[in-house]
């Protein structure tokens, strides 16, 4: 798996010290479409590999990361950037739709 699994005691060192583009979906086992947008992250994970970092934050034992970056739905994306969260993405998306918000942030 190229996904990071990160939570509170790891959250400053994979994602905020991460010198790529990092982005953090923040999930749940029993969310249907956090399971559905898996294989989407995966894939782009592989086809990202070098360019930006992917991570996973289970909400269920991560209540605090999702307070503090204001989760109020899953899924949910946030993309960091320079340790600060630079996009927000809530919903099931498209694989279509995650690449041209990702090139789109590459090209900045």
């Amino acid at each position: 798996m190229i996904q990071s699994i990160v939570g509170e005691d790891n959250f400053q060192k994979v994602v905020l010290q991460s010198k790529l583009p990092t982005l953090v979906d923040f999930w749940a086992n029993w969310c249907a479409p956090c399971l559905a947008a898996a294989p989407i992250l995966e894939g782009l994970a592989k086809e990202y590999e070098g360019k930006v970092n992917f991570a996973k934050v289970n909400v269920e034992g991560n209540s605090f990361l999702a307070a503090k970056y204001g989760i109020a739905a899953i899924p949910t994306m946030l993309i960091f950037k320079d340790s600060q969260p630079v996009q927000q993405i809530i919903g099931l998306k498209p694989k279509k739709g995650l690449k041209k918000i990702l090139d789109a942030l590459l090209k900045e």
